[in-house]
């Protein structure tokens, strides 16, 4: 999903993708091999004795490693109903090597390609017809039902950031609690078929949060932006949903201020200006 990083991180995850094949004895298979945010993850296809699969590697300094975003993907499996469309996690090892500490994940490879490849932002309209929507919003049903004690967004971190990056004063009380995929963008969705991807960060949010994100990182595809606006606005337009979306608005906000989705900012401050006008409409 990200640009290859610096040489030294290339090299250091190569050989420990290669050596978490041979631990879970795969062989790598053609295809284009994916990283993630500055080499935290390596990921590819690779062949078993039970058929195709994926190879993910992530990787952390030895302190850092484990806890939430590490066991997520493996509480998923075990919580999640099999209605909600992802790969299954096969098998996982974890290790430690020169002060770092890696975990690799063995899951069935999903055949669909995703639907951002590069980036969660969409860039280019993509053609979804209504099964796809459908079965999108049947899984967020499923998901939301799904009880845990993992949190994918904190009311202290609402408390401190959301008046900071709103700029205006806001009711930081979040009115609805729900249980959340927690990175829905388009390039952990797939397509034709729909797929879920990337279950580190699952757990509980704003009710809405899922949907609200995914919009937001629609907003250069105005007219897919619109569409989602459609299809689910019953969460979009109730009062969780509007608060959902305005946490949505403070950690993109945030994340621009880090250099990321540079040209987010001015569409999210648009669309900021719009849902201020409607809170202040329905209130």
């Amino acid at each position: 999903m990200y640009s290859e990083p610096e040489p030294a991180v290339a090299d250091r995850m190569r050989e420990m993708h290669a050596a978490a094949a041979a631990m879970l004895n795969v062989a790598p298979a053609e295809g284009r091999e994916t990283w993630g945010w500055q080499g935290r993850t390596l990921s590819g296809p690779v062949t078993s004795a039970a058929g195709d699969a994926w190879l993910r590697l992530v990787a952390a300094p030895e302190a850092k490693a484990g806890g939430k975003l590490w066991e997520g993907p493996l509480e998923a499996e075990r919580s999640m109903p099999s209605a909600v469309p992802r790969p299954r996690l096969r098998e996982r090892r974890t290790w430690t090597d020169t002060g770092h500490g890696y975990l690799a994940e063995l899951y069935e490879r999903v055949d669909a390609p995703v639907i951002a490849p590069s980036e969660p932002v969409l860039r280019k309209a993509p053609d979804l017809g209504d099964a796809w929507w459908e079965e999108l919003g049947a899984a967020l049903d499923s998901i939301s039902e799904v009880p845990t004690n993992r949190v994918a967004v904190r009311q202290q971190y609402l408390d401190r950031a959301m008046p900071q990056f709103l700029g205006f004063p806001v009711d930081t009380r979040v009115p609805v609690w729900s249980t959340v995929h927690g990175d829905l963008h388009w390039a952990n969705l797939t397509s034709p078929k729909l797929a879920i991807l990337d279950w580190e960060g699952w757990g509980i949010a704003p009710a809405g949060y899922d949907v609200a994100l995914l919009h937001a990182y629609s907003l250069l595809v105005p007219g897919t932006a619109a569409e989602i606006r459609h299809r689910f606005s019953r969460t979009l337009d109730s009062e969780s949903g509007r608060f959902a979306q305005l946490v949505v608005i403070t950690e993109l906000l945030q994340s621009t201020t880090r250099g990321d989705h540079l040209d987010l900012e001015t569409p999210l401050r648009e669309h900021l200006a719009t849902l201020r006008s409607t809170i202040h409409a329905a209130t």
